[in-house]
């Protein structure tokens, strides 16, 4: 019980400013005396003895308690992170957006006041849930590929598919960048999880809820 009322008092250091090192293969001495240097979630823990957590990674707060880092490839749990984190910006962007704007014909298909989970399965009785599956599915294909290929030594990064129109990820602002998106994902699945629990209890959005008396 006391680890765990730890794990979650100390997850909030996941958040934390951390070190984001080059990639470039080190000693084994160097690995282990920059361990002790990193910050740890959970102090009375420490740090897993993985590679996942060699401060090489942006947003490594050395926090896996159940150290599943251990048993699972590194490069496929960093991609499975990225991918939600980038999939729940959307989704809290989302949540807000329904609350402050509409789509012209969406009142004629559903309810004007459905949102949120009500929304979807408001949108699977009237059947426009097809295409959006057969979207969803066709950029999962992709990115199930692309991950095969990066476990098979493509020496593709975890998360990169090369899409960077504006080239914020150019130049030696790129850890940076990268270290705002890890944080701002990690940020985003706690808010939309908020959110939708939020709607569960009060029917209402998060701007809705805010605004409400």
């Amino acid at each position: 019980r006391l680890s765990l009322c730890a794990a979650i008092v100390a997850s909030a250091s996941a958040f934390a400013p951390s070190g984001v090192l080059p990639t470039a293969p080190r000693r084994a001495g160097a690995v282990s005396a920059m361990k002790m240097q990193l910050p740890t979630a959970i102090p009375p823990l420490g740090r897993p003895e993985t590679d996942m957590f060699d401060g090489s990674v942006p947003g490594d707060a050395g926090f896996d308690p159940l150290t599943i880092s251990a048993w699972l490839d590194s490069r496929w749990l960093r991609e499975a992170e990225i991918k939600h984190c980038r999939v729940a910006m959307l989704a809290a962007a989302g949540c807000i957006a329904q609350d402050i704007f509409q789509f012209p014909g969406a009142a004629t298909v559903y309810k004007a006041s459905t949102k949120m989970t009500a929304l979807h399965d408001a949108a699977v009785k009237a059947g426009s849930m097809g295409q959006m599956l057969f979207w969803i599915g066709f950029v999962e294909a992709i990115s199930t590929a692309a991950t095969i290929q990066m476990l098979q030594g493509s020496g593709r990064a975890p998360g990169d598919f090369g899409f960077d129109p504006l080239g914020l990820g150019k130049g030696p602002g790129r850890a940076r960048m990268e270290l705002s998106e890890i944080k701002n994902g990690r940020l985003a699945m706690i808010g939309f999880s908020g959110m939708v629990h939020h709607y569960f209890i009060t029917g209402k959005g998060p701007i809705e809820l805010l605004t409400s008396r």
